[in-house]
Protein backbone atom coordinates (compact mmCIF):
# COMPACT_ATOMS: atom_id res chain seq x y z
CA UNK A 1 0.00 0.00 0.00
CA UNK A 2 2.90 2.33 0.85
CA UNK A 3 4.47 1.67 -2.54
CA UNK A 4 1.22 2.57 -4.35
CA UNK A 5 0.89 5.74 -2.27
CA UNK A 6 4.44 6.82 -3.06
CA UNK A 7 3.89 6.17 -6.77
CA UNK A 8 0.71 8.26 -6.73
CA UNK A 9 2.44 11.09 -4.86
CA UNK A 10 5.33 11.00 -7.33
CA UNK A 11 2.92 11.09 -10.26
CA UNK A 12 1.04 14.04 -8.75
CA UNK A 13 4.29 15.94 -8.15
CA UNK A 14 5.45 15.27 -11.71
CA UNK A 15 2.09 16.36 -13.08
CA UNK A 16 2.20 19.54 -10.96
CA UNK A 17 5.72 20.36 -12.17
CA UNK A 18 4.70 19.77 -15.79
CA UNK A 19 1.61 21.96 -15.32
CA UNK A 20 3.75 24.73 -13.81
CA UNK A 21 6.23 24.43 -16.67
CA UNK A 22 3.40 24.60 -19.21
CA UNK A 23 1.92 27.61 -17.42
CA UNK A 24 5.31 29.32 -17.38
CA UNK A 25 5.82 28.55 -21.07
CA UNK A 26 2.40 30.07 -21.88
CA UNK A 27 3.26 33.11 -19.78
CA UNK A 28 6.59 33.56 -21.57
CA UNK A 29 4.90 33.03 -24.94
CA UNK A 30 2.31 35.70 -24.07
CA UNK A 31 5.08 38.11 -23.02
CA UNK A 32 6.99 37.39 -26.23
CA UNK A 33 3.83 37.95 -28.28
CA UNK A 34 3.12 41.28 -26.61
CA UNK A 35 6.72 42.40 -26.99
CA UNK A 36 6.81 41.40 -30.65
CA UNK A 37 3.47 42.88 -31.75
CA UNK A 38 2.61 45.72 -29.34
CA UNK A 39 4.86 48.78 -28.99
CA UNK A 40 3.85 51.30 -26.35
CA UNK A 41 5.17 54.85 -26.76
CA UNK A 42 4.49 58.41 -25.70
CA UNK A 43 5.90 61.41 -23.91
CA UNK A 44 5.35 63.83 -21.05
CA UNK A 45 5.57 67.38 -22.38
CA UNK A 46 5.33 70.80 -20.75
CA UNK A 47 5.17 74.23 -22.37
CA UNK A 48 6.08 77.52 -20.70
CA UNK A 49 4.84 80.32 -22.95
CA UNK A 50 4.89 84.12 -23.01
CA UNK A 51 3.00 86.23 -25.60
CA UNK A 52 3.47 89.96 -26.02
CA UNK A 53 -0.16 90.52 -27.12
CA UNK A 54 -3.52 88.79 -27.36
CA UNK A 55 -3.58 86.14 -30.08
CA UNK A 56 -6.03 83.87 -31.85
CA UNK A 57 -5.14 80.48 -30.40
CA UNK A 58 -6.46 77.22 -28.99
CA UNK A 59 -5.58 74.28 -26.73
CA UNK A 60 -4.97 76.32 -23.63
CA UNK A 61 -3.56 79.13 -25.80
CA UNK A 62 -0.62 76.86 -26.72
CA UNK A 63 -1.76 76.38 -30.33
CA UNK A 64 -0.96 79.80 -31.73
CA UNK A 65 -2.39 81.03 -35.05
CA UNK A 66 -1.87 84.78 -35.26
CA UNK A 67 -2.00 88.02 -33.21
CA UNK A 68 -5.37 89.73 -32.95
CA UNK A 69 -6.06 92.97 -34.73
CA UNK A 70 -5.98 96.29 -32.90
CA UNK A 71 -8.94 97.00 -30.62
CA UNK A 72 -8.84 100.63 -29.53
CA UNK A 73 -10.87 101.77 -26.52
CA UNK A 74 -11.42 105.21 -28.11
CA UNK A 75 -11.01 107.04 -31.37
CA UNK A 76 -8.31 109.74 -31.44
CA UNK A 77 -11.05 112.38 -31.24
CA UNK A 78 -12.67 110.69 -28.22
CA UNK A 79 -9.32 110.39 -26.47
CA UNK A 80 -8.64 114.09 -27.00
CA UNK A 81 -12.04 115.00 -25.63
CA UNK A 82 -11.93 112.61 -22.63
CA UNK A 83 -8.33 113.24 -21.65
CA UNK A 84 -7.93 109.46 -21.12
CA UNK A 85 -5.02 107.74 -22.83
CA UNK A 86 -6.01 105.85 -25.96
CA UNK A 87 -5.15 102.14 -25.67
CA UNK A 88 -5.11 99.07 -27.88
CA UNK A 89 -6.94 96.58 -25.65
CA UNK A 90 -5.31 93.62 -27.40
CA UNK A 91 -1.78 94.90 -26.67
CA UNK A 92 -1.60 92.86 -23.47
CA UNK A 93 1.00 90.23 -22.60
CA UNK A 94 0.15 86.81 -21.16
CA UNK A 95 1.99 83.83 -19.66
CA UNK A 96 1.03 80.22 -19.01
CA UNK A 97 2.54 76.76 -18.54
CA UNK A 98 0.66 73.53 -19.18
CA UNK A 99 1.14 69.76 -19.67
CA UNK A 100 -1.89 69.42 -21.93
CA UNK A 101 -0.18 67.67 -24.80
CA UNK A 102 1.21 64.72 -22.86
CA UNK A 103 0.65 61.72 -25.14
CA UNK A 104 0.17 57.95 -25.07
CA UNK A 105 0.21 55.66 -28.10
CA UNK A 106 0.26 52.02 -29.11
CA UNK A 107 1.67 50.61 -32.35
CA UNK A 108 0.47 47.16 -33.46
CA UNK A 109 2.93 45.53 -35.88
CA UNK A 110 4.09 42.33 -37.60
CA UNK A 111 0.88 40.35 -37.95
CA UNK A 112 0.82 38.32 -41.17
CA UNK A 113 -1.62 36.05 -42.94
CA UNK A 114 -1.08 34.54 -46.39
CA UNK A 115 1.12 37.35 -47.67
CA UNK A 116 -0.90 40.15 -46.07
CA UNK A 117 0.69 42.25 -43.33
CA UNK A 118 -1.61 43.70 -40.66
CA UNK A 119 -0.94 46.55 -38.25
CA UNK A 120 -2.50 49.52 -36.54
CA UNK A 121 -2.13 52.48 -34.25
CA UNK A 122 -4.07 54.01 -31.35
CA UNK A 123 -2.87 57.41 -30.16
CA UNK A 124 -4.36 59.88 -27.70
CA UNK A 125 -3.37 62.90 -25.64
CA UNK A 126 -4.85 65.44 -23.27
CA UNK A 127 -6.82 68.26 -24.80
CA UNK A 128 -10.07 70.24 -24.39
CA UNK A 129 -12.34 70.11 -21.36
CA UNK A 130 -10.97 73.41 -20.07
CA UNK A 131 -13.19 76.16 -18.74
CA UNK A 132 -13.90 79.25 -20.82
CA UNK A 133 -13.42 82.83 -19.73
CA UNK A 134 -15.34 85.23 -21.96
CA UNK A 135 -14.16 88.83 -22.19
CA UNK A 136 -17.60 90.39 -22.08
CA UNK A 137 -16.51 94.02 -22.30
CA UNK A 138 -15.62 93.75 -25.97
CA UNK A 139 -16.78 91.92 -29.06
CA UNK A 140 -16.26 88.23 -29.80
CA UNK A 141 -13.07 88.92 -31.74
CA UNK A 142 -11.42 89.89 -28.44
CA UNK A 143 -11.57 86.16 -27.83
CA UNK A 144 -11.64 83.66 -25.01
CA UNK A 145 -8.98 81.97 -22.93
CA UNK A 146 -9.39 78.24 -22.31
CA UNK A 147 -6.76 78.04 -19.61
CA UNK A 148 -8.46 76.55 -16.57
CA UNK A 149 -10.27 73.32 -15.66
CA UNK A 150 -9.73 69.62 -16.19
CA UNK A 151 -8.39 68.36 -19.52
CA UNK A 152 -9.92 65.38 -21.28
CA UNK A 153 -8.14 62.44 -22.89
CA UNK A 154 -8.91 62.72 -26.61
CA UNK A 155 -8.35 60.55 -29.66
CA UNK A 156 -5.66 61.67 -32.12
CA UNK A 157 -5.17 58.65 -34.35
CA UNK A 158 -6.84 55.25 -34.64
CA UNK A 159 -6.32 53.21 -37.77
CA UNK A 160 -5.52 49.78 -39.16
CA UNK A 161 -3.14 48.96 -42.00
CA UNK A 162 -2.96 46.19 -44.58
CA UNK A 163 0.20 45.72 -46.62
CA UNK A 164 1.26 43.62 -49.58
CA UNK A 165 4.99 43.43 -50.35
CA UNK A 166 7.09 42.03 -53.21
CA UNK A 167 4.41 42.45 -55.86
CA UNK A 168 6.23 41.84 -59.12
CA UNK A 169 5.98 44.61 -61.74
CA UNK A 170 8.50 43.26 -64.27
CA UNK A 171 11.73 41.25 -64.28
CA UNK A 172 13.56 43.82 -62.12
CA UNK A 173 11.08 45.97 -60.21
CA UNK A 174 8.68 45.18 -57.39
CA UNK A 175 5.78 47.11 -55.90
CA UNK A 176 4.41 47.46 -52.39
CA UNK A 177 0.82 48.44 -51.60
CA UNK A 178 -0.37 49.75 -48.21
CA UNK A 179 -3.99 50.41 -47.27
CA UNK A 180 -4.78 52.60 -44.26
CA UNK A 181 -8.31 52.69 -42.81
CA UNK A 182 -9.17 54.97 -39.89
CA UNK A 183 -8.21 58.37 -38.50
CA UNK A 184 -4.71 59.65 -39.17
CA UNK A 185 -2.87 62.60 -40.71
CA UNK A 186 -4.34 64.18 -43.82
CA UNK A 187 -1.96 63.39 -46.74
CA UNK A 188 -1.38 67.13 -47.26
CA UNK A 189 -0.49 67.57 -43.57
CA UNK A 190 1.71 64.52 -43.11
CA UNK A 191 4.97 66.37 -43.91
CA UNK A 192 5.36 68.74 -40.96
CA UNK A 193 8.05 71.33 -40.41
CA UNK A 194 10.67 71.14 -37.65
CA UNK A 195 9.46 73.33 -34.80
CA UNK A 196 8.74 72.58 -31.15
CA UNK A 197 5.55 74.69 -31.18
CA UNK A 198 2.29 72.79 -30.77
CA UNK A 199 0.91 74.30 -33.99
CA UNK A 200 3.62 72.55 -36.06
CA UNK A 201 3.85 75.61 -38.28
CA UNK A 202 0.09 76.13 -38.81
CA UNK A 203 -1.54 78.14 -40.32
CA UNK A 204 1.43 78.33 -42.72
CA UNK A 205 0.89 74.68 -43.56
CA UNK A 206 -2.01 72.22 -43.40
CA UNK A 207 -2.74 70.68 -40.00
CA UNK A 208 -5.45 68.03 -40.10
CA UNK A 209 -6.14 64.47 -38.92
CA UNK A 210 -9.27 62.94 -40.38
CA UNK A 211 -11.09 59.62 -40.91
CA UNK A 212 -9.94 58.23 -44.24
CA UNK A 213 -9.23 55.34 -46.54
CA UNK A 214 -5.76 55.82 -48.03
CA UNK A 215 -3.89 53.73 -50.58
CA UNK A 216 -0.10 54.04 -51.02
CA UNK A 217 1.41 52.18 -53.97
CA UNK A 218 5.20 52.15 -54.04
CA UNK A 219 6.15 51.44 -57.64
CA UNK A 220 9.77 50.34 -57.71
CA UNK A 221 12.48 52.06 -55.66
CA UNK A 222 11.72 55.73 -56.24
CA UNK A 223 8.03 56.44 -56.90
CA UNK A 224 4.92 56.23 -54.70
CA UNK A 225 1.36 57.02 -55.73
CA UNK A 226 -1.17 57.98 -53.04
CA UNK A 227 -4.96 58.20 -53.29
CA UNK A 228 -7.33 58.88 -50.40
CA UNK A 229 -10.96 59.50 -49.59
CA UNK A 230 -11.46 61.49 -46.37
CA UNK A 231 -14.26 62.61 -44.07
CA UNK A 232 -14.46 65.44 -41.54
CA UNK A 233 -14.50 65.13 -37.76
CA UNK A 234 -12.44 67.54 -35.65
CA UNK A 235 -11.23 69.73 -38.51
CA UNK A 236 -14.28 71.10 -40.30
CA UNK A 237 -15.39 73.43 -43.07
CA UNK A 238 -16.99 76.73 -42.23
CA UNK A 239 -20.37 78.02 -43.39
CA UNK A 240 -23.63 79.70 -42.39
CA UNK A 241 -23.74 77.67 -39.15
CA UNK A 242 -20.06 78.32 -38.29
CA UNK A 243 -17.61 75.43 -38.58
CA UNK A 244 -19.43 72.12 -38.78
CA UNK A 245 -19.20 68.62 -40.28
CA UNK A 246 -22.83 68.87 -41.47
CA UNK A 247 -21.73 70.50 -44.74
CA UNK A 248 -19.92 67.36 -45.90
CA UNK A 249 -22.64 65.21 -44.33
CA UNK A 250 -25.33 66.57 -46.66
CA UNK A 251 -22.93 66.68 -49.60
CA UNK A 252 -22.50 62.90 -49.33
CA UNK A 253 -19.16 63.30 -51.11
CA UNK A 254 -15.87 62.36 -49.43
CA UNK A 255 -12.94 64.74 -49.69
CA UNK A 256 -10.50 63.36 -52.29
CA UNK A 257 -6.70 63.45 -52.50
CA UNK A 258 -4.30 62.30 -55.21
CA UNK A 259 -0.53 62.62 -54.89
CA UNK A 260 2.84 61.54 -56.27
CA UNK A 261 6.08 61.08 -54.30
CA UNK A 262 9.62 60.69 -55.65
CA UNK A 263 12.34 59.70 -53.18
CA UNK A 264 16.05 58.89 -53.53
CA UNK A 265 19.23 59.30 -51.44
CA UNK A 266 17.84 61.74 -48.86
CA UNK A 267 15.72 63.65 -51.38
CA UNK A 268 11.92 63.64 -51.33
CA UNK A 269 9.52 65.45 -53.63
CA UNK A 270 5.81 65.21 -53.08
CA UNK A 271 3.09 66.86 -55.17
CA UNK A 272 -0.65 66.47 -55.01
CA UNK A 273 -4.06 68.09 -54.89
CA UNK A 274 -7.01 68.03 -52.52
CA UNK A 275 -10.61 68.30 -53.79
CA UNK A 276 -13.47 69.10 -51.42
CA UNK A 277 -17.15 69.43 -52.34
CA UNK A 278 -19.63 70.46 -49.63
CA UNK A 279 -23.21 71.73 -49.26
CA UNK A 280 -23.24 74.83 -47.04
CA UNK A 281 -27.04 74.75 -46.80
CA UNK A 282 -29.65 72.01 -46.99
CA UNK A 283 -32.68 74.32 -46.76
CA UNK A 284 -33.59 77.68 -48.28
CA UNK A 285 -36.54 80.04 -48.64
CA UNK A 286 -38.62 80.96 -51.68
CA UNK A 287 -41.35 83.56 -51.98
CA UNK A 288 -44.71 82.12 -53.03
CA UNK A 289 -47.25 83.69 -55.38
CA UNK A 290 -49.13 85.02 -52.36
CA UNK A 291 -45.98 86.70 -51.02
CA UNK A 292 -45.40 84.17 -48.23
CA UNK A 293 -41.98 82.74 -47.40
CA UNK A 294 -41.80 78.96 -47.87
CA UNK A 295 -38.95 76.72 -46.66
CA UNK A 296 -37.68 74.36 -49.35
CA UNK A 297 -34.74 71.99 -49.84
CA UNK A 298 -31.90 73.42 -51.92
CA UNK A 299 -28.93 72.00 -53.81
CA UNK A 300 -26.26 74.47 -52.71
CA UNK A 301 -22.72 73.24 -53.33
CA UNK A 302 -19.18 74.57 -53.50
CA UNK A 303 -16.22 72.58 -54.81
CA UNK A 304 -12.62 73.62 -54.14
CA UNK A 305 -9.25 72.39 -55.41
CA UNK A 306 -6.00 72.95 -53.48
CA UNK A 307 -2.68 71.80 -55.06
CA UNK A 308 0.62 71.63 -53.15
CA UNK A 309 4.32 70.88 -53.55
CA UNK A 310 6.68 69.58 -50.86
CA UNK A 311 10.48 69.24 -51.07
CA UNK A 312 12.87 67.71 -48.54
CA UNK A 313 16.57 66.93 -48.41
CA UNK A 314 18.47 65.27 -45.57
CA UNK A 315 22.21 64.61 -45.35
CA UNK A 316 23.92 63.80 -42.07
CA UNK A 317 23.10 66.43 -39.44
CA UNK A 318 21.54 68.79 -41.98
CA UNK A 319 17.98 68.84 -43.31
CA UNK A 320 15.90 71.33 -45.25
CA UNK A 321 12.16 71.17 -45.92
CA UNK A 322 9.80 73.42 -47.86
CA UNK A 323 6.10 73.31 -48.69
CA UNK A 324 3.81 75.58 -50.70
CA UNK A 325 0.02 75.36 -51.15
CA UNK A 326 -2.36 77.38 -53.28
CA UNK A 327 -5.54 76.82 -51.32
CA UNK A 328 -9.14 77.44 -52.26
CA UNK A 329 -10.87 77.93 -48.90
CA UNK A 330 -8.67 75.56 -46.81
CA UNK A 331 -10.07 76.35 -43.37
CA UNK A 332 -10.78 72.64 -42.76
CA UNK A 333 -7.00 72.12 -42.82
CA UNK A 334 -6.38 74.86 -40.23
CA UNK A 335 -5.21 77.32 -42.88
CA UNK A 336 -6.50 80.87 -43.35
CA UNK A 337 -9.40 80.76 -45.78
CA UNK A 338 -13.12 80.47 -46.36
CA UNK A 339 -15.73 81.38 -48.94
CA UNK A 340 -18.65 83.69 -49.56
CA UNK A 341 -21.94 84.05 -51.42
CA UNK A 342 -21.74 85.40 -54.97
CA UNK A 343 -25.45 85.09 -55.86
CA UNK A 344 -28.86 84.24 -54.34
CA UNK A 345 -31.34 82.61 -56.70
CA UNK A 346 -35.13 82.74 -56.87
CA UNK A 347 -35.36 78.99 -56.11
CA UNK A 348 -33.81 79.60 -52.68
CA UNK A 349 -30.34 78.32 -53.57
CA UNK A 350 -27.10 80.27 -53.14
CA UNK A 351 -23.97 80.26 -55.26
CA UNK A 352 -20.53 80.48 -53.68
CA UNK A 353 -16.96 81.49 -54.44
CA UNK A 354 -13.86 80.45 -52.41
CA UNK A 355 -10.93 82.49 -51.17
CA UNK A 356 -7.55 81.89 -52.80
CA UNK A 357 -4.55 81.88 -50.51
CA UNK A 358 -0.87 81.22 -51.13
CA UNK A 359 0.73 79.58 -48.09
CA UNK A 360 4.40 78.58 -47.85
CA UNK A 361 7.00 77.60 -45.26
CA UNK A 362 10.66 76.65 -45.03
CA UNK A 363 12.45 74.90 -42.16
CA UNK A 364 16.18 74.21 -41.76
CA UNK A 365 17.76 71.98 -39.11
CA UNK A 366 21.41 71.54 -38.31
CA UNK A 367 23.04 69.83 -35.37
CA UNK A 368 24.58 66.63 -34.13
CA UNK A 369 26.10 64.89 -31.16
CA UNK A 370 27.91 66.85 -28.45
CA UNK A 371 29.90 65.91 -25.39
CA UNK A 372 30.80 62.37 -24.35
CA UNK A 373 28.84 59.74 -26.28
CA UNK A 374 30.10 56.58 -24.56
CA UNK A 375 27.40 56.50 -21.90
CA UNK A 376 23.74 55.46 -22.19
CA UNK A 377 22.54 59.05 -22.55
CA UNK A 378 23.92 60.51 -25.80
CA UNK A 379 23.66 64.28 -26.17
CA UNK A 380 22.60 66.26 -29.21
CA UNK A 381 22.20 69.98 -29.88
CA UNK A 382 20.17 71.20 -32.85
CA UNK A 383 19.54 74.62 -34.29
CA UNK A 384 16.25 75.10 -36.16
CA UNK A 385 15.00 77.99 -38.29
CA UNK A 386 11.42 78.25 -39.53
CA UNK A 387 10.03 80.87 -41.92
CA UNK A 388 6.46 81.09 -43.18
CA UNK A 389 4.50 83.45 -45.43
CA UNK A 390 0.79 83.75 -46.30
CA UNK A 391 -0.79 85.95 -48.95
CA UNK A 392 -4.57 86.36 -49.20
CA UNK A 393 -5.65 86.97 -52.82
CA UNK A 394 -9.32 87.37 -51.96
CA UNK A 395 -12.18 85.46 -53.51
CA UNK A 396 -12.14 83.76 -56.91
CA UNK A 397 -15.19 85.77 -58.04
CA UNK A 398 -16.92 88.89 -56.75
CA UNK A 399 -19.02 88.51 -53.60
CA UNK A 400 -22.66 89.54 -53.43
CA UNK A 401 -23.35 93.13 -52.36
CA UNK A 402 -27.14 93.53 -52.29
CA UNK A 403 -27.22 96.98 -50.63
CA UNK A 404 -24.45 98.43 -52.81
CA UNK A 405 -22.22 99.60 -49.95
CA UNK A 406 -19.15 97.90 -51.44
CA UNK A 407 -19.00 95.34 -48.61
CA UNK A 408 -19.56 91.59 -48.85
CA UNK A 409 -22.95 90.43 -47.56
CA UNK A 410 -22.29 86.78 -46.60
CA UNK A 411 -18.67 85.88 -45.99
CA UNK A 412 -17.67 82.74 -44.06
CA UNK A 413 -14.08 83.09 -42.85
CA UNK A 414 -13.48 81.68 -39.37
CA UNK A 415 -10.25 83.47 -38.44
CA UNK A 416 -9.21 87.07 -39.19
CA UNK A 417 -11.16 87.72 -42.40
CA UNK A 418 -9.54 91.18 -42.72
CA UNK A 419 -6.04 89.60 -42.94
CA UNK A 420 -4.17 90.42 -46.15
CA UNK A 421 -0.80 88.82 -45.50
CA UNK A 422 1.20 87.30 -42.68
CA UNK A 423 4.71 86.09 -41.95
CA UNK A 424 6.44 84.18 -39.17
CA UNK A 425 10.09 83.70 -38.21
CA UNK A 426 11.00 81.19 -35.56
CA UNK A 427 14.55 80.26 -34.47
CA UNK A 428 14.83 77.34 -32.04
CA UNK A 429 17.46 75.54 -29.98
CA UNK A 430 16.71 71.91 -29.07
CA UNK A 431 18.95 69.99 -26.67
CA UNK A 432 18.49 66.22 -26.30
CA UNK A 433 19.96 64.00 -23.59
CA UNK A 434 18.86 60.41 -24.13
CA UNK A 435 15.07 60.46 -23.86
CA UNK A 436 14.91 63.99 -22.39
CA UNK A 437 14.56 67.12 -24.51
CA UNK A 438 14.78 70.80 -23.66
CA UNK A 439 13.78 73.35 -26.29
CA UNK A 440 13.69 77.14 -26.43
CA UNK A 441 11.86 78.88 -29.28
CA UNK A 442 11.34 82.52 -30.23
CA UNK A 443 8.41 83.05 -32.57
CA UNK A 444 7.61 86.39 -34.19
CA UNK A 445 4.30 86.47 -36.09
CA UNK A 446 3.23 89.62 -37.92
CA UNK A 447 -0.10 90.19 -39.70
CA UNK A 448 -1.21 92.92 -42.06
CA UNK A 449 -4.84 93.74 -41.34
CA UNK A 450 -7.22 96.10 -43.13
CA UNK A 451 -9.95 98.30 -41.68
CA UNK A 452 -13.52 98.96 -42.71
CA UNK A 453 -14.78 95.48 -43.51
CA UNK A 454 -14.28 93.04 -46.38
CA UNK A 455 -14.99 94.26 -49.93
CA UNK A 456 -16.68 92.31 -52.71
CA UNK A 457 -13.25 90.98 -53.75
CA UNK A 458 -12.88 89.25 -50.38
CA UNK A 459 -10.21 91.65 -49.12
CA UNK A 460 -10.03 94.45 -46.55
CA UNK A 461 -7.75 96.94 -48.33
CA UNK A 462 -8.29 100.21 -46.50
CA UNK A 463 -6.27 101.32 -43.50
CA UNK A 464 -3.66 98.60 -43.89
CA UNK A 465 -1.51 98.16 -40.79
CA UNK A 466 0.78 95.54 -39.26
CA UNK A 467 0.25 93.85 -35.89
CA UNK A 468 3.00 91.73 -34.31
CA UNK A 469 3.17 89.17 -31.52
CA UNK A 470 6.41 87.99 -29.91
CA UNK A 471 6.17 84.52 -28.37
CA UNK A 472 8.92 83.02 -26.23
CA UNK A 473 8.41 79.34 -25.47
CA UNK A 474 10.28 76.81 -23.36
CA UNK A 475 9.53 73.11 -23.74
CA UNK A 476 10.48 70.10 -21.63
CA UNK A 477 9.77 66.62 -22.95
CA UNK A 478 10.45 63.09 -21.74
CA UNK A 479 9.96 60.37 -24.36
CA UNK A 480 9.29 56.74 -23.57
Amino acid sequence: MKRITLILLGFLCLTSVQAQDAKQEKKEAAKSHLKQHFKLYGFIRNYFTYDSRESISGTGDLYNYQPKDELWNQTPEQAEASGVTREDMNAVGTFRFLSLTTRLGLNIVDYKWRGTEFGGKIEADFYAGLGTKVVAAYNAFTGTHNVGGVAQFRLRQAYMTLGWDSLKMNDKDYARVDLTIGQTWHPMAADLCDVIALNSGAPFGPFNRSPQIKLDARLGKFVTLTAAGLWQMQYQSTGPNTQSAEYILYAKTPEAYLGLSVHDNGFLMRAGADVLSIKPRNQGTVIGADGSAVTVTVKDRITTVSPFLYLQYKQGDFSIKAKTIFAEAGEHMNMNGGYGVKAKNADGSWEYTPTRTSTSWLSIVYGGKVGAQEDKHPQKLQGILFAGYIRNFGTKEALMDADGDGKADDYFYPRGSNMNRMYRLSPTLLYTVGKFQLGCEYEITSVQYGRGGVGINGLAENGLHWVTNHRIQLMTKFNF
